[in-house]
């Protein structure tokens, strides 16, 4: 057996990341409970979701991206 899990250093980071994944299945289901509000309100979760993973983006990686996908709606005729 490996030293470090005999000397219980594997327990514990085991013990830490199985309650971390506890964690973030609890905050992934207030957060569907979230959009799911949202929803109730008429909010349009689809575009809501967007908003929030464009967010996350830095505003000048967005507005490139945004750039490069406007050239390729104008290069396929699709714009």
């Amino acid at each position: 057996r490996d030293p470090l899990w005999s000397r219980g250093l594997g327990d514990v980071y085991k013990r830490q990341i199985e309650r971390l994944e506890e964690e973030k299945k609890e905050v992934a289901e207030q957060i569907k409970e979230v959009y799911a509000e949202a929803k109730a309100f008429g909010f349009d979760v689809k575009a809501l979701r967007q908003v929030i993973r464009l967010r996350k983006v830095d505003k000048a990686d967005r507005e490139e991206q945004e750039m490069m996908l406007e050239l390729y709606l104008l290069a396929t005729g699709d714009a």
